[in-house]
């Protein structure tokens, strides 16, 4: 039988499944549930942001200080004039009961030599001397960070520094890992099995003895993270229908944007991080309660050849939905697979245990030239929707002021670019939506280096321009990727992009900093890749209102127009039905 054919039969089987399976209680439930546990990750991704908060801080003078000096300002502590400090350029001064005077820098301190006075300007000679009594923090922001508990400061910064790195890496590992093993395994142990990680390893950060343990646990806490987030997106595309599954996917994004917003207001709350790691982790615990009672998704289990699991769950949903259920798992399978009347089941099963079961690996993604071009094509828009978010949120966005603030707005402007991205895509389609998005970052990254430099309102206006077209695509992406790969390697490719994604984010930083080099040159490499890789999109098939394919065969003839044969083939299908 053609490829076309069994593609036909799979979508006569698919519209009959969707009776069951679009969005009612029974899923609502499970979606819910599902996706407020991506909470965690969204909550896991970004509380490093005032886990690794550096304060200022300057070297502790020896000695009790009696008094001190910054400019015009005086104090009687350090701590009271280190608010001030970046104010204006300079060293404190302070004065210790001993009589000695010390300008106190952030990483080495001076001894007067011979003062007549106490003033803050000195002219005479001094000797300086590294900080070996520990430094002095700035409270009135952050009462504790890991910083100021392990003196992450001075040469000891990069410490500080590589936290978010080795993290980003443990997301990359942990995408392509649970992507893989959620195709052999199943989508529901590595659901459960990275919730209880989130919590455990999540509540184990705060009580991380040194810095060395909490870099290898928040590593451990990424994999987790991104393994959920990489199999929720497949388990909910799988357990929707296809007149939902556009917002299902894509509010799953939102919910990762609820997680930075609670990530602000805990953060806000609860200046010290060991307490706030172990409330944050604490926030998605109810879901540790309800999460071991979620089926496998019907897709995985006909695809699987789990029949008999696959009819008990779709009478249990027609069941609770108060349906009455008259569909049977064998209707969905190639007729040679039914086997004879009345014993059709049992040559089924015997036919499921006696086939030999293939082990797909990342090659298969490139298993034809079709399939590699597809493949490429999903990466690189993975790459620069992450590259090209972070490029803009760093090096384009500056709101300065309250932090907290600051990071609340950031999650919630995501929200209204989800809500568009659905539209569009249930409108004109997933690849319509997601080519002009990226045309539109890069037609604005070039705009950004043609406006005059002094036009700062339009500057900012076209950066977040970029941005928001960005978050669409990279919004959709996820979806998309899901919709053009089968069920026996979805998760593989679902979580190959998650890994190129991080890649991205990776790369982003370094990006940025090439503003040293060319105040443009971030924008630039956005704007050409975001141009090239747009283009390259529309050559991607359209997805919106076709069934999940199950074979590499199915997906392959995406997109493909049929020929006569197949033309023939399907009217006789359609006759026998």
């Amino acid at each position: 039988m053609s490829n076309f054919s069994s593609l036909f039969l799979y979508r006569v089987a698919d519209a009959a499944l969707n009776q069951i399976i679009n969005t009612d209680r029974y899923q609502a439930c499970l979606y819910f549930a599902a996706v407020f546990q991506a909470v965690a990750c969204g909550i896991h991704y970004l509380a490093s942001v005032f886990l690794v908060n550096t304060p200022n801080f300057v070297c502790a003078a020896p000695g009790n200080v009696t008094d001190v000096l910054y400019h015009n300002l005086t104090a009687r502590r350090v701590e009271d004039a280190l608010p001030a400090l970046g104010s204006a350029a300079g060293p404190l001064v302070a004065r210790t009961a001993a009589g000695e005077q010390w300008e106190l820098s952030r990483c080495r301190r001076a001894l007067r030599v011979a003062p007549e006075g106490f003033a803050y300007d000195f002219d005479g000679n001094k000797s300086v001397r590294a900080c070996e009594g520990g430094f002095v923090y700035d409270h009135a922001e952050v009462e504790r960070s890991i910083v100021t508990d392990w003196d992450l400061v001075c040469e000891r910064e990069w410490l500080a520094k590589l936290c978010q790195p080795t993290f980003m890496l443990g997301v990359l590992v942990g995408a392509l890992l649970f992507g893989d093993v959620a195709d052999r395994l199943g989508r529901v142990r590595i659901l459960m099995f990275t919730s209880v990680c989130q919590f455990g390893l999540g509540a184990a950060v705060a009580f991380s003895p040194n810095y060395y343990v909490f870099v290898l646990l928040r590593f451990l806490l990424a994999m987790a993270s991104s393994g959920y987030l990489v199999v929720v997106f497949v388990y909910v595309t799988e357990f929707t229908g296809i007149k939902v599954r556009t917002w299902t996917s894509m509010h799953v994004h939102a919910a990762f944007a609820v997680g930075i917003m609670t990530v602000a207001l805990v953060g806000y709350l609860v200046r010290v991080w060991w307490l706030y790691q172990l409330i944050l982790s604490l926030c998605t615990s109810p879901f540790l309660l309800f999460c071991w009672k979620f089926p496998e998704t019907p897709f995985y289990l006909m695809a699987k050849r789990r029949y008999k699991d696959a009819q008990a769950l779709l009478d249990d949903i027609g069941r609770f939905n108060g349906l009455d259920c008259r569909l049977k798992a064998e209707e969905l399978l190639e007729p040679e697979e039914r086997g004879g009347a009345g014993g059709g089941g049992d040559l089924v099963e015997r036919r499921s245990e006696a086939a030999p079961e293939k082990k797909l690996t990342i090659l298969d993604l490139f298993g034809s030239w079709r399939m590699a071009g597809r493949t490429c094509t999903v990466w690189a828009i993975w790459f620069v929707g992450s590259l090209g978010y972070y490029v803009f949120s760093l090096g384009a966005v500056n709101l300065g002021g309250n932090q907290y603030m600051n990071l609340f707005i950031a999650g919630a402007v995501e929200l209204p670019s989800y809500l568009i991205g659905c539209i569009a895509m249930d409108r004109i389609g997933r690849k319509m939506t997601c080519g002009p998005a990226l045309l539109l970052a890069g037609v604005a990254c070039m705009l950004i280096i043609v406006v005059p430099a002094d036009a700062d309102i339009v500057v900012v206006a076209l950066s977040m321009t970029g941005k928001f077209a960005i978050a669409i695509a990279f919004g959709l992406v996820y979806l998309y990727t899901c919709e053009l790969y089968p069920t026996i390697i979805r998760s593989l490719a679902v979580g190959s992009g998650s890994m190129m994604c991080r890649v991205g984010s990776v790369v982003a930083p370094f990006c940025v900093h090439l503003a040293d080099v060319w105040v443009y040159l971030p924008q630039l490499i956005v704007g050409i890749l975001a141009l090239v890789i747009g283009v390259l999109t529309f050559l991607l098939p359209e997805t919106l209102g076709r069934p999940l394919t199950t074979t590499l065969e199915e997906a392959e003839a995406l997109g493909r127009k049929p020929s006569k044969t197949d033309g023939v083939e399907m009217n006789q299908h359609e006759v026998k039905a």
